[in-house]
């Protein structure tokens, strides 16, 4: 019996994922979005491109949850974008009430799934699906810090002139302005950043990858990055489908590794078939421990406006 995963929210990022998996031949694929004919249609529009670009999986649209039946993997792609006039808090609220009607429904329906949460504020939401959800904390995880990486190997490579395949990094934190370059952690086929860009010009293309998002929002004006971030949760999503035991710097429940307990934050994990197996704890630099701290620290503020007692949160 083939593999099955399920898509929730056929919008861009949710109709790439499905479109990229497909095309990855490894699973049967389920979108469901709450808007009548949205999943349908774009389901169909995917399959009738399959002769051409070469994949056999089934792909079904549908507003009907009951359809995730079976589902090895969930991946969370529904939520709202912040829009004019709309308050931080007042987003993750409605976010979270997205999230919240999600994982009831994966609990009646998919409970032996894995869930991969893409919505935004990222860490946030992945914190809440797991304690919405009930599930254990390696089946719950959240695409974060694959997407910074492949964006600041993107600009890195765009700076050198190479393959961005040659080059290896690691982006820590939250998904946002407080994530974390390790510069240390950066090569070009082993060879160390530093050989060929200089420190200032890596410091500015640090800080573009920490507002990469807004920077693709500012030139859309009408939407929001999906190409990117949809390649970056297919590659997670392969890792725990086929078994590869990928380290991928993920958004993964700590407790206790880099001095933080209980919350969700980018960090490099084994991700596999059995979800999250093994979180990397790296000798950090006290200023990039530091670095990775503080943006703990603005996600614990931001768990304390869904209600989470600031007792539970113990970053540090």
């Amino acid at each position: 019996m083939p593999k099955k995963v399920a898509v929730i929210g056929a919008g861009n990022v949710g109709a790439s994922c499905a479109q990229y998996l497909a095309e990855r031949n490894i699973a049967d694929i389920v979108m469901v979005d709450i808007v009548e004919g949205t999943p349908q249609g774009k389901a169909l529009d995917l399959t009738e491109a399959a002769p051409v670009r070469g994949y056999d999986a089934f792909i079904e649209g549908t507003n009907d949850y009951a359809a995730i039946g079976g589902s090895e993997l969930v991946i969370m792609t529904a939520g709202l974008p912040r829009k004019p006039g709309m308050s931080r808090e007042d987003l993750l609220k409605t976010n979270a009430s997205i999230v919240s009607d999600v994982a009831k429904n994966i609990k009646q329906y998919a409970p032996d799934a894995y869930v991969l949460v893409v919505s935004n504020p990222l860490d946030i939401m992945t914190y809440h699906m797991q304690k919405e959800t009930g599930f254990e904390y390696h089946k719950v995880f959240g695409q974060a810090g694959v997407l910074d990486s492949i964006r600041f190997r993107t600009f890195l490579a765009m700076e050198i002139g190479v393959s961005s395949q040659d080059i290896q990094t690691l982006v820590l934190g939250g998904h946002g302005d407080t994530m974390v370059p390790l510069l240390r952690f950066t090569t070009v086929n082993g060879i160390p950043i530093q050989h060929f860009i200089k420190a200032d010009r890596l410091k500015e293309i640090a800080d573009r990858t920490r507002v990469g998002g807004g920077e693709i929002v500012k030139l859309l004006k009408t939407g929001s990055a999906y190409y990117a971030p949809a390649a970056a949760t297919v590659q997670m999503a392969e890792a725990v489908l086929l078994g590869r035991r990928r380290l991928i710097p993920m958004s993964a429940h700590l407790t206790g590794q880099y001095g933080i307990d209980d919350l969700y934050i980018g960090v490099p994990c084994m991700l596999g078939a059995g979800g999250v197996e093994e979180i990397v704890e790296l000798d950090l630099l006290s200023e990039e421990l530091q670095s990775l701290q503080e943006s703990a620290r603005v996600y614990k503020e931001s768990l304390s406006l869904l209600g989470y007692a600031d007792a539970s949160l113990k970053a540090v």
